[in-house]
């Protein structure tokens, strides 16, 4: 029959040494900070993220405006290769008419569903160059989640590291202690003179 004696660790007893104290509360900071520290860590972040992304759209939307052109060049036959999801898309003429400016006309990229002759949305930055659309609320979300996520990885992460070195420091500590004791005790038990 096995006895298991609970708390051992924190009671005074001959069998505690100073690296089990120190163990075991470094394994109740540890908790704390897995299940507390980090996932707040990570909301921190991903909270200050959004309000950075927020402001970088403004800033984009403020410096952007949009346009109606005309696709006005030749369309490609074949639709060109894309890799990581990204939408087709390709570069082609297009006209536009300002109010103030008169008739344009710039090479934009263009959704690849375009045809000569439709309508499409083109973007420009305060110089006049074309742009992608500024982001939407979607991509604000995946930029807040993402830095939220990886903030709490890291800090998860951090914390094992540390308490893998605390626990190796320990346990050398620990072996130090049994080694001291054992050249107090061996004599006593093999008849040996120190």
């Amino acid at each position: 029959m096995r006895t298991r004696v609970r708390g051992w660790r924190w009671r005074r007893n001959p069998l505690r040494r100073r690296s089990d104290v120190v163990e075991t509360w470094t394994a109740l900071v540890v908790a704390l900070l897995l299940f507390v520290g980090a996932p707040l860590a990570g909301a921190l972040a991903g909270w200050w993220a959004h309000d950075e992304a927020r402001a970088v759209v403004a800033a984009e939307r403020a410096d952007r405006h949009r346009v109606r052109a005309e696709v006005v060049g030749k369309t490609p036959d074949m639709l060109p290769s894309v890799q990581g999801g990204r939408e087709h898309s390709y570069r082609v003429d297009v006209r536009w008419t300002d109010p103030a400016t008169g008739l344009h006309t710039t090479n934009a990229r263009v959704p690849a569903d375009a045809r000569h002759g439709d309508m499409v949305d083109i973007w420009f930055d305060a110089r006049g160059r074309t742009v992608p659309p500024p982001p939407g609320e979607t991509q604000i979300w995946q930029h807040t989640v993402t830095v939220g996520i990886c903030t709490t990885g890291g800090a998860v992460a951090m914390v094992l590291i540390a308490n893998a070195v605390v626990r190796r420091v320990s346990t050398g500590h620990r072996l130090v202690e049994w080694e001291r004791e054992w050249a107090r005790t061996e004599p006593e038990w093999t008849r040996r003179r120190a």
